[in-house]
């Protein structure tokens, strides 16, 4: 993720599009997991209490030409 995807333009303000972290404040912000927000910096943590939906997984397959190698 690039750090212009975080921010917004919405008139003439500048939108933070995460939420910062309550113990750390201002300039820190919470990453987002399936399942819960967390400070990478204090370890803070809150649990989702819905779980964000997840984009469904396409199962990758190998290019023409190559076999996959058995172990």
């Amino acid at each position: 993720m690039q750090k212009r995807e975080l921010y917004s333009l919405e008139g003439q303000k500048l939108v933070r599009g995460r939420r910062t972290c309550p113990r750390c404040g201002a300039g820190v912000y919470l990453a987002e997991h399936a399942d819960r927000f967390s400070c990478g910096k204090c370890g803070y943590t809150e649990i989702r209490k819905e779980p964000k939906q997840e984009k469904p997984k396409t199962e990758k397959t190998a290019p023409a030409g190559k076999k996959k190698q058995q172990k």
